[in-house]
């Protein structure tokens, strides 16, 4: 039978909700188990609700849930929001003062009376609950104190563990009888626990991508920080630019000198990026650009979730020229998606955009290590020039693939030029009629040589079902769940999700909807920016759609009643 519990952090910016989430994640990821979390935060500094969800299996989990097992309120508020989303048998720990007496579903502790008793400060009220927690599950705390000694380091960790023991202590000489839900360490695991942008970051260095200049924007920016942390280590180049035009300019720049080059932002920063990602599609120069989404327009909701961008990725600049567009499903996805992009750029010699966004950017899964021996670095066709041709190079050659040897400057003595105005073969400005065609036609060859780089969408379940369910991006884990409850439920269902979105995979959608009964498209916007896709490129209309454009991610239950709700 698979063992689960859901935890809630819940309190206002400042109490430390998001390290607290992150120490329990780490603290149940080293004791064996599989973990989802995922953090909901308003765009302040100090006050207004955060919260915190760590969702623990006994086996791989891919999705939060909204029922909380045990609730961690670091504030009344926390209680007042969240109390109705316990579980049959759930509890809260909270600091209710001395008056007020244990409730069925309410623990009261001290919190920060014991702060100040165990450690001296009453700042370590946080740690005072984690340790609350751990002590009704019965989970112990040698494994925390390896966390803390790592998160902290020293002193600090010390005074955290006597705060995290005085909690775990007082529960249980106090803790309520009838609270019997319990959590212990499996055994010791060697799973990585991340976010997807830690993922990210670390297929693109795997890629061997070596420069990034960025502007920091939610929720791309710690992307640049995992940058800037491992440039002395691993000898990378990580520029904060002045802006986000400015950062794909550099980004370009890079890539032009024979760098494998990137930067990140998201939908209002990628707004401006958009010029520069026309000059590297004009001037044929690789560059990776991320966009993690977050709900506009304008400034929109700058911490939450959203996948509103996929229309305009697909179309920014004017003018017609390739690139690809990916968007990965998962943290592990993530990893070889930015592997895969590298690749493509380079061998392509054009932009390539990944589409995450904040549910996934910034959402923590345990995975396993990556295989990097899988890793394959493909720089694609490099000129060779024959012994005193030298310079004779054309760095936009007409070839029958669209894909023009590529010199770098400096490179076997070959003269590189290219122009972000119309161009003929060698680089050179024109606006000759039969040239302009040339090098439009040549741009737009390479689409067939990427279209079949592109994988197929993923199909879970069997080959033909009654409701086909369709997503893409971040939405797989729960919309894989989804599928699942369903089918118990007595649905015959399953699900075809893409996350390798351009050149679009015409012809396997086509014939993956074309056996199903009928087809649901799932997607975090407003106007079903996925379903319009599928309509453009194959010219079959999905009956149903679920849509959520709140700023919260798609979870299994949400999409279990809304497609009961719309009948798909």
């Amino acid at each position: 039978m698979t063992r689960e519990f859901n935890f809630m952090i819940g309190g206002e910016a400042g109490q430390g909700v998001q390290s607290l989430g992150l120490i329990l994640s780490k603290t149940l990821a080293r004791g064996g188990y599989h973990i989802f979390a995922d953090q909901d935060y308003e765009s302040r500094v100090r006050g207004g609700h955060n919260f915190f969800r760590v969702r623990v299996k006994d086996s791989s989990v891919g999705a939060i849930i909204e029922q909380v097992d045990l609730l961690i309120a670091l504030n009344r508020e926390s209680v007042d929001l969240h109390r109705g989303e316990l579980s049959d048998g759930g509890i809260g720990v909270f600091d209710g003062g001395e008056q007020e007496e244990n409730r069925k579903d309410l623990v009261n502790v001290p919190l920060e009376r014991l702060a100040e008793e165990s450690a001296g400060d009453e700042l370590m009220t946080n740690t005072v609950a984690l340790g609350a927690a751990l002590g009704l599950i019965d989970y112990g705390l040698e494994i925390l104190r390896g966390v803390l000694t790592d998160y902290f380091g020293g002193k600090v960790a010390e005074k955290n563990l006597k705060a995290a023991q005085a909690g775990f202590d007082y529960v249980r000489k106090n803790g309520p009888g009838h609270f019997r839900r319990r959590l212990r360490p499996t055994g010791e695991a060697r799973r990585m626990l991340l976010t997807g942008n830690d993922a990210l970051s670390l297929g693109a260095i795997a890629a061997g991508c070596r420069f990034m200049s960025a502007y920091p924007m939610t929720p791309a920016s710690s992307i640049m920080e995992y940058f800037a942390s491992k440039e002395k280590e691993l000898d990378l180049v990580m520029v904060h630019a002045e802006d986000e035009i400015a950062a794909v300019n550099m980004a370009i720049g890079a890539g032009f000198a024979g760098a494998r080059a990137m930067t990140a932002t998201s939908g209002s920063g990628f707004c401006l990026m958009a010029e520069g990602l026309g000059m590297a599609g004009i001037t044929e120069t690789p560059v990776v650009i991320i966009n993690a989404q977050r709900p506009g327009p304008a400034v929109g909701l700058p911490t939450r979730t959203e996948q509103g961008d996929l229309l305009f990725v697909l179309h920014a600049h004017h003018g017609d020229f390739p690139r690809a567009v990916l968007a990965p499903a998962s943290v592990e996805d993530a990893f070889r998606i930015a592997v895969k992009s590298f690749n493509l750029a380079e061998k392509y010699q054009l932009p390539v955009i990944i589409l995450t966004d904040q549910h996934l950017a910034s959402s923590y899964t345990t995975v396993d290590r990556f295989d990097l021996a899988g890793v394959n670095i493909d720089r694609g066709q490099l000129y060779s020039p024959e012994k005193g041709k030298e310079t004779e190079y054309k760095r936009h050659k007409v070839t029958k693939s669209g894909v023009s040897p590529r010199a770098l400057p400096g490179m076997s003595k070959a003269i590189v030029v290219t122009d972000s105005d119309e161009h003929d073969e060698a680089g050179h400005l024109t606006e000759d009629a039969g040239d302009r065609n040339a090098q439009v036609e040549k741009r737009l060859r390479k689409l067939k040589g990427l279209g079949r780089e592109i994988s197929p969408p993923k199909q879970y379940g069997s080959d033909s079902a009654e409701v086909m369910l369709i997503g893409w991006g971040s939405s797989y884990g729960a919309l894989r769940e989804a599928t699942d409850i369903l089918k118990r439920e007595g649905v015959d269902v399953n699900l075809l999700h893409l996350n390798e979105l351009w050149p679009f995979p015409a012809r396997a959608v086509a014939r993956a909807m074309e056996k199903a009964g009928r087809c649901c498209v799932v997607e975090s916007n407003a106007t079903g920016q996925l379903a319009r896709l599928i309509r453009a490129e194959t010219g079959i209309e999905a009956r149903g759609q679920v849509l959520r454009y709140d700023g919260r991610p798609l979870t299994p239950a949400y999409i279990v009643d809304a497609v009961k709700r719309e009948g798909c």
